[in-house]
C-alpha cells in the first residue's frame, strides 16, 4: 500500500484555505492545518480551528509575529519612507509562507506545503530529462495570484501544492458551503496588517513633512483666477523660490508628506477643491510633489524600466534579450516587452525592460513580473497550459 503523503496547509480562516483542506482530504492526503499568528487575528484563528475540527484535521498555530513585523511590516514602512511603493505580499510569500512556514512543515515531516493561492504548477522535463517545475496563472483570471509568487524557486515548487488552481472563486465558495465549513465570510484585504486606511497607517508610523505641490503642466486658465495666486507666497514661505526659475511650474498647494503619494494617484491630491491633479513625481531631495492635471499626461508614461532582485522560476537566467510579457502591478494588463541586460552600474540580478507600448505609472518598489507569450498550439500533454500563462520570473522596479 502506497504511503499516505502528509501535507501542511496554511490556514487563514477564510473560504479559500478552508476549501483547500477539504479538497486535499478528498485527494487522499493526510492534512495538517497550520495557522500563522502574524498580528491581532484571533477571530481568523478561531475560524480556522473550527474548520479543522469539523474535518478531523490536526490544527497547530505557529507564531511568526516577530519575524513578520521585521521582514514585512518594517520593510513596508521603510520602503515608503525612502520613496518606494513596496509589494508586501510578495515579500511575505518569499520569507514567511514559503520560507519559515515551509521550513516548519518539513521539520514536522510533511511532504508538502499547500496554500489557498489561485495559481497552478506543473512538472515538465527539459531536453536533458531534468525535472522542472513551472508556475502558471490560475483558472480564475479575476482572482489569479501568480503575480505575488514570482520569487518561488525550484526547490520550493517541488514541495508546494496549490489545490485551487483549477477552480474559480465561485466554485470554491460552493465547495465550502456544500461541505458546511464554518469559515470567515468576510473577504481578506490586499494588505493583511492594514486594519484601516492605508495612509492613516503611514501617518501613525512615519514622520511626515509637508512640502510644496508644483504643477508640471498648465492647468485650466479658469483656475488661475482662483486662490492659486497664493502659490508664489507659499513658495516663498516654503523656501522653494527656484522652482519658477527652473521652469518646473508653479507652486499650487502643499502636500502632507511624500510617502502618502504614489505615481499616477489622484486620491489625496486635493488642492483647495480644484483639480483633478495626479501625482507625477516625488522629489525627496527638495520634498516636492509634482503633479499634472491630465490623467494621461505623457509625463506619467514610461517606455522602459530597470528591475533588481530578479528571480527566474527555472533557476537559470534565460538567454537575453528575451521577448515576453510584463505585468507592472497586480491586475495590470500584460504588455509585450523585451528584457535585456541592464546598463553598467546596476547590481547583479538586474535587468532592463523595454515595453512595446508606454506604460502608465511605473512605480519604483513595485514588482514587475514576466509571463510567456502565446505560441502555436501543440498536441503535447501540457497544451492546456498556455505559454502566456506561465510565470517566468520577476523583480523589483528600481527605476
Amino acid at each position: 500500500m502506497p504511503k499516505c503523503l502528509k501535507v501542511v496547509i496554511a490556514m487563514s480562516g477564510g473560504v479559500d484555505s478552508s476549501a483547500a483542506v477539504f479538497l486535499l482530504q478528498k485527494q487522499g492526503y493526510e492534512v495538517i492545518g497550520m495557522f500563522m499568528r502574524l498580528a491581532n487575528n484571533s477571530d481568523d484563528e478561531q475560524a480556522a480551528r473550527r474548520v479543522c475540527a469539523k474535518l478531523g484535521v490536526k490544527f497547530y498555530p505557529v507564531n511568526y509575529a516577530d519575524q513578520f513585523k521585521k521582514e514585512v511590516i518594517d520593510y513596508f514602512l521603510e520602503s515608503y519612507a525612502r520613496g518606494l511603493t513596496p509589494n508586501p505580499c510578495a515579500r511575505c510569500n518569499r520569507l514567511i509562507k514559503f520560507g519559515a512556514l515551509l521550513k516548519g512543515a518539513r521539520e514536522i515531516g510533511a511532504d508538502f506545503l499547500a496554500t489557498g493561492h489561485y495559481t497552478k504548477t506543473q512538472k515538465h522535463k527539459n531536453t536533458k530529462t531534468e525535472l522542472i517545475y513551472k508556475l502558471y496563472r490560475g483558472k480564475d483570471e479575476g482572482k489569479d495570484q501568480s503575480y505575488f509568487l514570482y520569487n518561488l524557486t525550484q526547490k520550493q515548487l517541488a514541495r508546494v501544492l496549490f489545490p485551487l488552481g483549477e477552480y474559480t472563486k465561485e466554485e470554491v465558495r460552493k465547495i465550502a458551503d456544500k461541505a458546511k465549513l464554518p469559515y470567515v465570510k468576510k473577504e481578506s484585504q490586499d494588505v493583511c496588517f492594514l486594519k484601516g486606511d492605508h495612509n492613516d497607517f503611514l501617518r501613525e508610523h512615519i514622520k511626515l513633512k509637508p512640502g510644496p505641490i508644483v504643477a508640471l503642466t498648465p492647468y485650466p486658465s479658469a483656475l488661475r483666477a482662483s486662490p492659486l495666486g497664493k502659490g508664489r507666497k507659499m513658495a516663498e514661505s516654503l523656501r522653494v523660490p527656484l522652482l519658477a526659475k527652473e521652469g518646473l511650474g508653479e507652486v499650487i498647494g502643499e502636500h502632507q508628506g511624500l510617502p502618502l503619494y504614489t505615481i499616477g494617484q489622484r486620491k489625496g491630491v486635493e488642492i483647495g477643491g480644484i483639480g483633478p491633479f495626479y501625482a507625477a513625481k516625488c522629489d525627496y531631495k527638495t520634498n516636492t510633489l509634482y503633479v499634472v492635471s491630465d490623467r494621461d499626461d505623457s509625463v506619467l508614461y514610461s517606455r522602459e524600466l530597470i528591475a533588481g532582485d530578479v528571480n527566474w522560476i527555472s533557476g537559470k537566467e534565460p538567454r537575453l534579450p528575451l521577448s515576453c510579457q510584463a505585468v507592472i502591478r497586480y491586475r495590470h494588463k500584460p504588455v509585450k516587452c523585451k528584457v535585456t541586460k541592464p546598463p553598467s552600474g546596476f547590481k547583479s540580478h538586474s535587468v532592463a525592460v523595454a515595453f512595446s507600448q508606454p506604460q502608465r505609472a511605473v512605480t519604483p518598489g513595485q514588482s514587475v513580473v514576466f509571463y510567456g507569450i502565446r505560441r502555436a498550439a501543440t498536441n503535447n500533454a501540457h497544451a492546456n497550459y498556455n505559454n502566456e500563462d506561465e510565470v517566468l520570473g520577476g523583480g523589483i522596479i528600481a527605476a
